[in-house]
């Protein structure tokens, strides 16, 4: 597994110097690419040239909405259309997970610069993949994991180290998702004028169109993405080995399935809890969809339960609860930023210095904890408790390193690097 590197350094917004134009295309214009897009464009040496995305309709409305701001971009169904020549330095994948990995290789190979959303692979051999091919460029890539920029996470995980809490015995990750219900079946359909559904499957199995799996519900099936475990535990995780200083685990099991809607449409579980162990304490990771109410009445967080004290973290704060009289609490300490917004700038920071070291969530980052989350799925999907080999990369299971690689479909395969 992957090192886990500490706190790299953030810039203020109004740091970056105006002397590099950086011209951004995305890939994947909807949701969180559109807010992606957004974030960066808060740069002033930044400018959006090009869009790209598989429905022309959501295509159509974003050029829409970039020329009513004066800009002006050109628009694309294929992506490695957009990659070629010099119309953009660097992109934005937001994309489904599935794509991530053929996207990212094919950008850095076009000498692109690249903002990869999270997770950054559908399974593990992709995120080992990513990284070499990262490695061999001179590419600058950061990903998404945007809480590494904020300077409340950094204050919150300080504390830990301080050993002030006393002996970790346990750390606690969660996502309790009440906004989100369950997705009721639909049948197939015609693919939706504007659509071009072949190049969404990509390297997926060939599937009749579906309006369950398209867009934003795409992340509940395995074809596509992790559920809540890749999809939330990618963040949270990130900060529980952060928290602890550790990289791999000695074994991992999982317990959970369809328990708010076993006849919903929906393959992953929306009841979820994954125990990895290590040498002297466990990291638990919990999920549940359709509730909002999770550990310490937040819904997400991370929590750090020592001997004098607990530390709970999340976006919005973090405070330390006392045990007993052992430890004077501290009360919520905000957030003190906007957290995409400055891990933008820390991108554009990066590419305009060239310097790779400079980026708050460098590759390996990514990698480290979208394996690591993938183990809680495959946990999940045999039904075992596993064990990992960190020198072989692998289990000792091999119904389990069955799901290391994602198969590919279509003609596609894992690019080669």
């Amino acid at each position: 597994m992957f090192t886990l590197s500490a706190f790299m350094p953030f810039t203020d917004l109004l740091a970056v110097g105006n002397n590099i134009n950086i011209r951004i295309g995305l890939i994947g214009v909807n949701g969180m690419g559109w807010t992606n897009l957004n974030a960066i464009l808060k740069n002033v040496n930044v400018t959006c040239t090009a869009l790209c995305d598989v429905d022309e309709n959501i295509l159509k409305k974003r050029e829409a909405d970039l020329a009513e701001k004066g800009v002006k971009v050109k628009t694309f169904v294929a992506y490695k259309d957009m990659l070629h020549g010099d119309l953009v330095d660097a992109v934005i994948i937001a994309t489904p997970d599935h794509w991530h990995c053929l996207q990212m290789v094919d950008a850095v190979k076009a000498g692109k610069h690249v903002y990869i959303e999270k997770p950054i692979g559908n399974s593990i051999r992709e995120c080992d993949v990513m990284v070499k091919a990262v490695t061999q460029s001179n590419s600058i890539v950061q990903v998404g994991q945007w809480q590494r920029s904020q300077q409340h996470f950094k204050e919150a995980i300080d504390f830990v180290h301080s050993g002030k809490l006393g002996k970790i015995r346990t750390v606690k990750a969660w996502s309790y998702v009440d906004w989100k219900k369950t997705i009721v079946k639909k049948p197939d359909t015609a693919v939706p004028d504007g659509v071009h559904y072949n190049l969404w499957l990509g390297p997926a199995k060939k599937r009749p169109f579906n309006a369950n799996r398209f867009h934003f519900e795409f992340r509940w099936f395995w074809d596509y993405a992790g559920g809540l475990m890749t999809d939330w535990g990618v963040h949270m995780l990130d900060y529980a080995l952060l928290g602890m200083k550790v990289s791999d685990p000695i074994s991992v099991m999982a317990s959970g399935g369809k328990f708010a809607d076993p006849n919903g449409a929906s393959e992953t579980p929306d009841t979820l809890n994954v125990i990895y162990e290590f040498n002297d304490f466990s990291i638990q990771w919990e999920h549940a969809i359709g509730i909002g109410l999770g550990p310490y009445n937040r819904s997400h967080g991370v929590a750090f339960i020592g001997d004098n004290g607990t530390l709970v973290l999340n976006r919005q704060g973090w405070e330390v609860i006392p045990e007993k009289e052992r430890m004077q609490a501290v009360p919520l300490q905000k957030s003190k930023d906007r957290g995409l917004e400055v891990h933008m700038t820390n991108f554009v920071h990066s590419i305009t210095k060239r310097d790779s070291t400079l980026l708050s969530a460098p590759i390996q980052v990514g990698a480290h904890i979208a394996s690591f989350s993938q183990m809680g799925n495959i946990a999940y999907r045999t039904g075992k408790k596993l064990y990992w080999d960190s020198t072989k990369r692998k289990f000792t299971d091999a119904e389990a390193n069955a799901y290391l690689s994602a198969t590919y479909h279509n003609g596609y395969k894992l690019p080669q690097v």
